[in-house]
């Protein structure tokens, strides 16, 4: 079913426009009250947050897990061996470690004294006649005390660093080096400042909006409501964190998407309320007028965004949906501020939004004002359309091109889970790192602890499981130092200590990892009813980087079929949502291909301030794609408004596009390169998790406005023509109605029944 509707009249108002109209109105209207809740709002929410608000920590587990399983059967056997392990690594430039004894053990017993501390292992024999403990390198002067807690210390707080270092104070006075490494060496990293981060986007933002726009308000209102939406946010986030567990990356992933959307959002209705000013309007309507039409595109693009993010949930794992609600959270409060802060903003501001300038100020398009027959002339990205159109295959296959090159790499992605050695040469969990390797080897830094529950297997048998036991791992390709197997506690479990050559995030641990588990103690319990389990930091780690990667496919399915079902009832045309799904995986691709390049291949790594090369985060993709798939559709819900607007009013489909086109392509870009700027001033943290981020989500953004938005899309329009909007009758009846603006365009001309339109 292909209908344009009636040509050259102004549809009326619908239901929810003229709510949105009103809201705009009385917001602008009573823009000092309404200023007032913002600032009482974001004042109470801060001190909230400051005196209740929750903490954030990486500390998750996967109950279904074999590692996790595995550390519940130790624990049963052994509370003392369960736990989080932590190293305080040591190493002395000038003597053997043997040489501090005294102050060795007399820092392992006041570790051993504070809180949360099972128990403490030293490097150092109990007697000469004792067997050594594998914790202490060949020339003596590297070891390691293994610290056990009864909790991740990651969730501890920083000050709890202080008994760890008093502690360990009689080492230091004996000249011995002391990092931390693991868990505590996290909890020892500089508290992540993001303040540099966002300082860079807000700045970029300015000039981006004064070379855009002209005007120094119209580029201030934008980055201020931005930037409140964006603080009520992480108030509300510290709330919710108080009752729920949000990682670390929780708030610096939510203050990204919030100021990229905030400032997004009210661009696109400063655009319209500055065009609505220009074409003789008062301010109070023209703002009433941006929110009913730009206001309610915001609405279903934020719906949009919220949508795909709470897909996230699909996998099922706790820790990546709760990264997605924290997201979700300032998106909520982006659209909240374009939709009452900013109009009450444009109130306050009346007409004098262009009175400072240091450019003649344009609106939609660049576009020149309308003559006296209403007629606007045709601005240079109508020209573009028009070229665009004259040559569809030529801009379709070239921005096809561009696109797989920038994919090619993607097929050789590998996830993992990015270890300590990646991070800065000043934190001490990198130091730590480096120790170790020199003086074990790297795989000294990711061991892998076998358990063998043992509970139903007869006393007389046990030995003969435990020699089994060990002769499959002396035998096991891989595998740098292995210890005899154990009986641990109550002798219900046996342990063992595997480890591997390479370091946790090398692909040759991970080969290890699945030999053990999947095919070397299987086979070495053959016979006895007896259960194996490959625990430990690292097996914890492999085990969520495999179940995310399994579970990544599904999220992709449920992201796509939600955003295709969204548009398919926004836009009333099954081509035009296939070809916005289709287009988003292939934006998605690329930035995928530019992430694996520059950290996997480490062709751009170390300039960021990374280690060497690394794996990609197991969990960067599947958020990466939620984020990416929803604030693309950010720019696909604003052109494809426009282009539907000018079809159902005039029935020229390629016409419809070149219009559209022009109306938005300058905010767009400008949208653009704001959100990309503020994603890529994140690269300067020091987290890799979130270089990562702000590297992806700009390279999308920047792919999705320009080779996306600018070649495919009008391209793809173009060559669909009528048929994009088509839609059988029957589906056309079943699905709900949902107007991407709520209030239509005027018509360019006169009515032909008389309508003065809007």
């Amino acid at each position: 079913m292909v209908s344009p509707g009636g040509k050259g009249g102004t549809a009326p108002e619908s239901a929810g426009a003229g709510r949105l109209r009103r809201l705009g109105e009385w917001c602008a209207r009573h823009c000092v009250l309404v200023l007032v809740l913002w600032l009482v709002a974001l004042g109470g929410l801060q001190a909230l947050k400051a005196t209740v608000g929750g903490t954030y920590s990486d500390d998750f587990t996967v109950s279904s897990a074999q590692s996790q399983q595995g550390l519940q059967v130790l624990g049963r056997a052994d509370p003392g061996a369960a736990g989080v392990s932590a190293d305080v690594v040591l190493h002395s430039t000038e003597r053997a470690l043997t040489s501090s004894a005294d102050a060795i053990d007399s820092a392992a017993g006041s570790l051993r004294k504070l809180p949360h501390v099972l128990s403490v292992q030293s490097p150092l024999p109990a007697t000469p006649e004792s067997k050594p403990t594998g914790a202490l390198s060949s020339n003596g002067r590297t070891g390691y005390l293994t610290v056990r807690f009864d909790t991740n210390p990651t969730t501890l707080d920083s000050s709890y660093l202080d008994g760890v270092d008093s502690a360990v104070e009689p080492l230091r006075k004996a000249g011995v080096e002391v990092q931390y490494g693991g868990p505590l060496g996290e909890l020892a990293r500089p508290q992540a400042d993001d303040v540099r981060s966002e300082g860079i986007g807000f700045a970029v933002a300015v000039v981006v909006l004064l070379v855009g726009f002209g005007s120094v308000l119209a580029a201030g209102v934008p980055l201020a409501v931005a930037l409140v939406g964006v603080l009520v946010g992480l108030g509300c986030l510290g709330l919710v964190a108080r009752a729920a567990a949000f990682a670390d990356v929780a708030p610096t992933l939510a203050t990204m998407i919030g100021i990229g959307v905030g400032i997004d959002y009210a661009l696109f209705l400063l655009t319209r309320h500055r065009q609505t000013l220009l074409d003789g309007t008062d301010p109070v309507r023209a703002a009433g007028r941006a929110v009913a039409t730009s206001g309610h595109a915001v609405v279903v693009s934020g719906c949009t965004v919220v949508v795909a993010l709470a897909g996230l949930y699909a996998s099922r794992v706790s820790f990546i949906g709760k990264l997605g609600l924290a997201a979700g959270i300032t998106v909520v409060t982006a659209v909240a501020g374009a939709l009452t802060l900013l109009p009450a903003l444009l109130g306050l501001v009346g007409g004098r939004i262009d009175r400072y300038r240091v450019r003649t100020p344009v609106a939609e398009g660049g576009s020149a004002p309308e003559g006296a027959d209403g007629a606007r002339a045709a601005g240079g990205w109508h020209r573009y359309a028009q070229r665009v159109e004259r040559r569809p295959w030529w801009f379709l296959l070239g921005g096809i091109l561009v696109v797989a090159v920038l994919a090619i790499p993607v097929f050789s992605m590998r996830l993992s889970h990015i270890d300590d050695g990646a991070d800065p040469p000043g934190f001490t969990d990198k130091k730590a790192y480096d120790l170790l390797s020199s003086g074990f080897g790297p795989g000294e830094n990711g061991p892998l602890t076998v358990v063998v529950d043992q509970s139903a297997v007869p006393g007389g048998d046990r030995a003969a499981l435990s020699d089994s036991v060990r002769k499959a791992l002396d035998g096991t390709s891989g595998t740098a130092r292995v210890t005899s197997p154990e009986p641990a506690g109550n002798g219900d479990a046996l342990t063992a200590t595997v480890v591997p050559r390479g370091g946790p995030q090398d692909a040759s641990t991970t080969r290890l990892f699945d030999d053990l588990k999947d095919e070397v103690l299987p086979r070495a319990v053959r016979g006895y009813p007896a259960h194996t389990y490959v625990t430990g930091t690292t097996a914890a780690q492999l085990d969520f980087v495999q179940l995310v990667s399994g579970r990544l496919p599904l999220i992709i399915g449920v992201v796509v079929a939600l955003a295709l079902v969204i548009i398919l009832i926004v836009f009333r045309g099954v081509l035009v949502a296939v070809k916005a799904a289709v287009l988003n995986l292939l934006s998605i691709g690329a930035s995928y291909g530019v992430l694996v390049a520059v950290f996997q291949w480490g062709w751009g790594g170390p300039a960021l301030g990374v280690s060497g090369a690394v794996p990609i985060e197991s969990y960067v993709p599947m958020m990466m794609f939620a984020i990416v798939f929803g604030l693309s559709m950010d720019y696909e819900v604003f052109l494809l408004s426009r282009v539907r607007a000018a079809w159902e009013r005039t029935g020229d489909s390629r016409g419809s596009v070149a219009h559209g086109l022009e109306r938005t392509a300058r905010v767009i870009t400008c949208a653009a390169l704001i959100m990309a700027s503020v994603f890529a001033a994140f690269i300067l943290t020091d987290n890799i998790v979130v270089k990562m981020m702000g590297l992806g989500l700009a390279v999308s953004v920047l792919i999705d406005a320009t080779i996306v938005r600018l070649l495919l899309v009008p391209a793809v329009m173009t060559l669909l023509g009528q048929r994009a909007w088509w839609l059988p009758a029957w589906l056309d009846r079943l699905l709900p109605r949902l107007e991407p603006e709520g209030e239509p365009e005027a018509a360019p001309g006169p009515s032909p029944r008389g309508s003065a339109g809007h």
